[in-house]
Parts: C-alpha cells; structure tokens; sequence
C-alpha cells in the first residue's frame, strides 16, 4: 500500500516527462524512410561513390527519402536499410562500390533477404563474379562508411534518463518539505 501512495505522489511530476517523451518517441518515428546515398563506381570511374568516402562532397548522391523495390510486389516502397556493396571483379581485379537502399521482402529465411545481414564472400553483379562484402545499416546516411551517430534508441534512453533524475530530485524535495 505505502509502494501505491508512494507512485501516486510522484504522479503530477512524471506526466510531463512521460508527455514529452512519448512527443519525442512520435517525432522521431514519424520519418519513414532512411536517407541513404545511391550511387555506382566501377574501377574507380566514379571518385564520389569510391573509398574513402567524404560525405560533405557527395550530398548530391544521397536520396532523402530512399526508396526501394520489393520482391513479388509493384512500385517503390520507404527503403529500410542502407546498403553498401564493395569488392573486386574477378576477372579484371577491378573495384566496385554501389550505395544504395533496399527493403526487407518479409520471406521466412535469412539466405533469401539481402537486408538482414552483411556479409562477405563471392557474388554476381550484373553476370560477373565479384569478391567483395554486403553491409548493411539501419540509420540515415549510414552506408558512407565508419562514422560516430548517434541514433535513435540513445537518444531516447537519454532523454528517459534525465527525466527520471529529474522526477526523483524533485520528489526527494517534496518529501524533505
């Protein structure tokens, strides 16, 4: 019972943070598609869409929203992963990076899914063997490289954390009173 009335007097502090939050959860939600940069370089033809890749050159390759085709389906759907394709052709030795966006088809199986897992080893593009990895990734303009983003979930967990600091402050404060 004193856990209950304990709860209960915390309530007018905690709804204002929990209205906040719950505004910042809707905000960042509400952006369907990623944004991520489509572009192809063969043997290096294309410097922008090359390693190393510099984003603040190439911000007329990144497609905001992107949006991707979907197995069995028509049309052109808000993409769920950034893709990076990089390798060599077999044949020649020389590099291939492609950028873009795709979308998970909703099959049973991993094997059949481009998006759920990078991976490495040898595959066709465009009917010629190449060596090279898949990666994939979940945030706005991820697929430029390694970089340092901050995403989605830690800014909720933070913002969740200041609030609950703020809300027990207060109501040690009250009870002190």
């Amino acid at each position: 019972m004193r856990l209950f009335k304990t709860a209960c007097s915390m309530l007018p502090y905690l709804v204002p943070i929990v209205t906040a939050t719950a505004l910042v959860v809707i905000t960042l939600k509400g952006h369907q598609a990623l944004d991520c940069f489509k572009c192809i370089s063969k043997a290096g033809e294309y410097p922008p869409c090359d390693d190393p890749f510099h984003n603040n050159y190439t911000q007329d390759i990144l497609e905001s929203p992107c949006w991707a085709g979907r197995k069995q389906r028509n049309g052109v759907f808000p993409a769920t992963t950034c893709v990076k394709l990089a390798g060599t052709y077999d044949d020649t030795g020389e590099t291939l990076v492609v950028r873009g966006c795709a979308l998970d088809s909703g099959t049973l199986t991993i094997d059949t899914e481009l998006v759920r897992m990078s991976h490495c080893g040898g595959f066709y593009y465009e009917d010629r063997y190449v060596r090279g990895c898949v990666q994939n990734c979940i945030d706005d303009g991820c697929n430029m490289g390694i970089t340092t983003r901050i995403t989605k979930s830690l800014q909720i967990n933070t913002i969740v954390l200041i609030a609950v600091v703020l809300v027990s402050e207060r109501w040690e404060t009250t009870q002190r009173q």
